[in-house]
């Protein structure tokens, strides 16, 4: 499976790329850190406010800037410390601890079973990918073997919510950029494929969808018609957000050279997912450590030139052709059979047999108020979700319950790229890169 190189115009790379950084931006990292290291306290004595005397030396005339939280600007609870000289961000700290949900803790408090219910509500905008990561941890755990069509159900549904996550993100990068009709038209393609979500798991998002064992349910009749559907209709809708967006001029110059970083740096910050790729550096969990059954299906790696703005984006633009391109190869590739292992210690009775049997009954009932018991040890299980590696690290000490969890959030990890983003940029870009790093503040504060 080769590498597919974009370029500023999001097509195949043409080698003529020009170097976006410049020497007084590579200067200023040499000599001082982008990151400003400052207390809240800190800053808050010396933003003073309109009444207050100027304190300490001002001839410089820098100035503290608090930024947000504004949703959706910020796309969340996100609050940024920035230190400027005119328009100009020298240095600046993203603060964040303003939407804890406490759900690695609450996660010890739950069976095995009910841990989807609480991690897909992390990455709401992707919350399969959630699920996928937990269930595989426990499956690691208990040793159990997925029937292949769960397998293959939950590639399919993981990739059109890759495909409904990135069309999400076209429509706020479009609105964050005053493009306010690409926020109306990713968001109408977008709920073509929540449509389906509902029709395949009740739910548009939080789906509690893909559970330890396989998946809560098989696909309904005629999946294979609507999938299609999807399949004719997203593609020319693409075509028309290449049309408004790709070549136009003003967009263009917002995200051009805006927000630029080399795979030395987002190696360092442990930067995944299109952040990473944006780069150059084609890093794929689905293609360099494959998990499902991505061994069995052809897809590129879309990889950028200049790492800047316009890389990402155009990256999550053709993401979602690629994942298209997956789910038309699983189309004819869905095999039949299970759609959860039949394993009685793990696996809850089919709702029929509970009116017929008292065993059946009491199975049911053990196995969702007590839980099954997963063997004590220790693994970690991660996969390529739309903005990076997620990752779920899980300790059993052998009873019903995780003795521990955590989640490697790559919102979380992916946000310490800000301040390098930032430096030396304009205000004005500071919301065009926030939008570029794509971030989900459910799964940041956890």
């Amino acid at each position: 499976m080769a590498d597919e190189l974009v370029d500023a115009d999001g097509g195949p790379d043409s080698g003529t790329g020009t170097d976006l950084g410049s020497a007084e931006r590579v200067r200023r990292r040499d000599e001082t850190s982008a990151v400003l290291r400052l207390s809240e306290a800190e800053a808050a004595v010396l933003a003073g406010g309109p009444d207050d005397p100027p304190t300490g030396d001002t001839s410089d005339q820098r100035m503290i800037l608090n930024m947000g939280p504004s949703h959706p600007s910020t796309h969340g609870v996100l609050r940024l410390i920035l230190e400027m000289e005119g328009e100009t961000v020298l240095r600046s700290k993203p603060v964040i601890g303003y939407l804890h949900t406490g759900m690695e803790k609450t996660a010890e408090d739950l069976t095995y079973l009910q841990g989807p219910t609480n991690v897909t509500r992390m990455d709401y905008a992707a919350p399969l990918f959630s699920e996928l990561a937990f269930s595989l941890a426990v499956e690691n755990l208990l040793d159990l073997e997925v029937p292949l069509r769960a397998t293959w159900i939950r590639m399919l549904m993981c990739e059109l919510n890759r495909v409904s996550s990135h069309l999400l993100f076209q429509a706020t990068n479009g609105m964050d950029l005053g493009a306010v009709s690409m926020m109306i038209y990713g968001w109408r393609e977008r709920e073509e494929v929540l449509r389906f979500f509902e029709k395949v798991t009740g739910l548009r998002m939080n789906h509690n969808y893909i559970r330890p064992g396989g998946v809560a349910a098989d696909l309904p009749e005629g999946w294979q018609a609507d999938v299609r559907r999807l399949l004719d209709l997203i593609p020319p809708r693409l075509d028309e957000y290449d049309t408004l967006l790709t070549g136009q001029p003003i967009f263009r110059e917002r995200l051009q050279g805006v927000g630029v970083m080399n795979p030395a740096e987002a190696l360092a910050l442990s930067a995944t997912g299109p952040i990473l790729r944006s780069t150059g550096y084609a890093w794929d969990l689905r293609r360099d450590e494959p998990y499902l059954a991505y061994d069995e299906v052809e897809f590129d790696v879309i990889v950028g030139t200049h790492g800047d703005a316009f890389d990402r984006y155009a990256i999550r633009l053709n993401e979602i052709r690629e994942s298209l391109h997956i789910v038309e190869q699983i189309l004819d590739l869905m095999p039949r059979g299970d759609f959860r292992a039949q394993d009685k210690k793990v696996t809850p009775p089919p709702r029929s047999r509970i009116d017929e049997s008292m065993e059946a009954l009491i199975h049911h009932f053990k196995i969702f108020t007590e839980g099954f018991h997963v063997p004590e040890g220790e693994t970690y299980a991660a996969v390529e979700s739309p903005r990076g590696e997620v990752g779920c690290y899980l300790v059993s000490d052998g009873g019903p319950k995780p003795y521990r969890m955590h989640i490697r959030g790559p919102s979380f990890v992916n946000l310490q790229t800000l301040p390098h983003l930032m430096e030396g940029g304009l205000i004005a870009d500071g919301v065009a890169v926030i939008s570029s790093v794509d971030p989900i503040m459910g799964e940041v504060d956890r």
